[in-house]
């Protein structure tokens, strides 16, 4: 059995975003990075579901949050600070483990940062709390699993 820890997982963006060959940048100034994916639901129950509710799935969606340092001068939360108050997409990789690992599997999407919260406890450093979900774009969201990089 593998155990994989949070600690080993890696959080990438790319300025420009997913499509083409994009070129990840760790976002290394990150903790309790959380990635949620559910799905939307139909109804399909029928009388010969014998009084059972039957459902399928439909439209996915997901979203990551996470929690930055507050440092102007990392060029990471720099690019999501910008993405944030300029309203542009950011390429986001949310991976099992570096982005070049053969086996690491994540979520690629283009993705807009919808909350940027500033928290200042007293004896803590000034943090910032990020929401980022897929957004419109050419580039569709993808599932990605490293074969040979």
């Amino acid at each position: 059995m593998s155990v994989k820890l949070g600690k080993d997982a890696k959080l990438y963006f790319c300025a420009a975003g997913i499509g083409g060959t994009p070129t990840w940048t760790e976002l290394a100034n990150v903790k309790n990075v959380s990635m949620g994916l559910q799905k939307g639901e139909a109804d399909v129950t029928t009388r010969a579901n014998a009084g059972w509710k039957a459902s399928v799935g439909t439209l996915k969606e997901g979203s990551i949050e996470f929690e930055m340092i507050w440092d102007p001068d990392d060029d990471g939360f720099t690019a999501v600070e910008d993405a944030y108050f300029n309203d542009t997409v950011i390429g986001i990789a949310v991976m099992t483990g570096p982005i070049t690992e053969t086996g690491s599997k994540g979520l690629w999407a283009d993705c807009a940062v919808l909350d940027f919260s500033r928290d200042e406890s007293l004896e803590e450093a000034i943090t910032v709390k990020v929401t980022v979900k897929p957004t419109y774009s050419a580039n569709a969201p993808q599932w990605k699993t490293i074969a040979n990089p």
